[in-house]
C-alpha cells in the first residue's frame, strides 16, 4: 500500500514522517518539488517524490495536507485519478483575520470535509483525519511511552476507515472514530493520525466536530490543547 501525501508543510510533513517510522511506503509530492525530493531522500526506501497527479496514480490513499482553497482545486483537477482511493483531509477551514489571528472562513452549516467530499466522484473513498491535532503535537506525541494518543477521524465509508485506521495506528496514535462527514466538523475541532491512537468519532455528519475553531473534539479547539488516550476519547463522544 502507499500513501501519496500532497504538501509538505507542517502536517504533510510530520505525516510522511510518522508514516515511515511506522513502516508505510508513502509518495511525497509539493509545489516546491525540490522539497519533496529531499524529504524523500532523508526518509529512505520507504519514500518516493513525483509530481502530483504522479504520486495520486500510484496511490492507494491520499492525504491532501493543503488549506482548503486549494485541496478543492487539486481536487477538481485530479477528480478522475480519485476514482477508487481513499481520500484523507486534515485541513481545517480557517484563514487570516486580519488581526495576526485566524477566522473561520465557512458558514456556521459547513465543514472543510463536507465542501470537499461534494467535490469528489463516485468510487472514491473520503474520510477526515489526521486534523485534530497541532503539527508540534503530530511530531511529539507520537509512540508516546506513556500511552498512544487518538487521533479522530470521521466517515461514512467503510473502506476509508479500514484505511485510516490502518495509517493512525502506523503513525503512532490510537484511531477513534467520532461520527459521519457530518461529524466532520467535530473532528477539525479535534487533531492525530501520525503517532496517536485512532477512535472513530463518526462519519461526514460528525466531520465538523473535528475542526479547528468550532470542533469540540480538536486539540486547539473544545479540547482546550488536551491530548486524550481511548477511553478518555470515547467518553468525549
Amino acid at each position: 500500500m502507499t500513501t501519496a501525501i500532497i504538501g509538505l508543510g507542517n502536517i504533510g510533513s510530520r505525516a510522511a514522517r510518522n508514516l515511515v517510522q511506522g513502516g508505510e511506503r508513502v509518495a511525497l509530492a509539493a509545489r516546491d518539488q525540490s522539497g519533496a525530493d529531499s524529504l524523500a531522500a532523508e526518509l529512505g526506501p520507504l519514500a518516493t517524490s513525483a509530481s502530483v497527479a504522479d504520486a495520486v496514480s500510484a496511490a492507494d490513499a491520499v492525504l491532501f495536507a493543503v488549506w482548503l482553497d486549494t485541496g478543492k482545486e487539486l481536487i477538481s483537477q485530479l477528480s478522475e485519478s480519485l476514482v477508487g482511493k481513499v481520500v484523507i483531509d486534515p485541513s481545517n477551514p480557517i484563514g487570516p483575520d486580519g488581526h495576526g489571528g485566524y477566522t473561520n472562513t465557512l458558514p456556521a452549516d459547513q465543514s472543510a470535509a463536507s465542501v470537499l467530499a461534494a467535490l469528489l466522484p463516485a468510487g472514491a473513498h473520503f474520510v477526515k483525519a489526521f486534523g485534530t491535532l497541532g503539527a508540534e503535537a503530530l511530531g511529539s506525541a507520537a509512540n508516546r511511552p506513556a500511552g498512544r494518543a487518538v487521533l479522530f477521524y470521521a466517515t461514512d465509508d467503510d473502506a476509508a476507515a479500514e484505511t485510516v485506521e490502518r495509517l493512525i495506528s502506523a503513525s503512532g496514535f490510537d484511531p477513534v472514530k467520532a461520527g459521519g462527514i457530518a461529524a466532520a466538523e467535530t473532528v477539525e475541532r479535534l487533531i492525530s493520525a501520525s503517532g496517536f491512537d485512532p477512535v472513530k468519532a463518526g462519519g461526514i455528519d460528525a466531520a465538523g466536530r473535528l475542526e479547528l475553531m468550532r470542533g469540540d473534539l480538536h486539540q486547539n479547539g473544545g479540547l482546550g490543547g488536551r491530548l486524550l488516550n481511548v477511553d478518555e476519547a470515547r467518553a468525549a463522544l
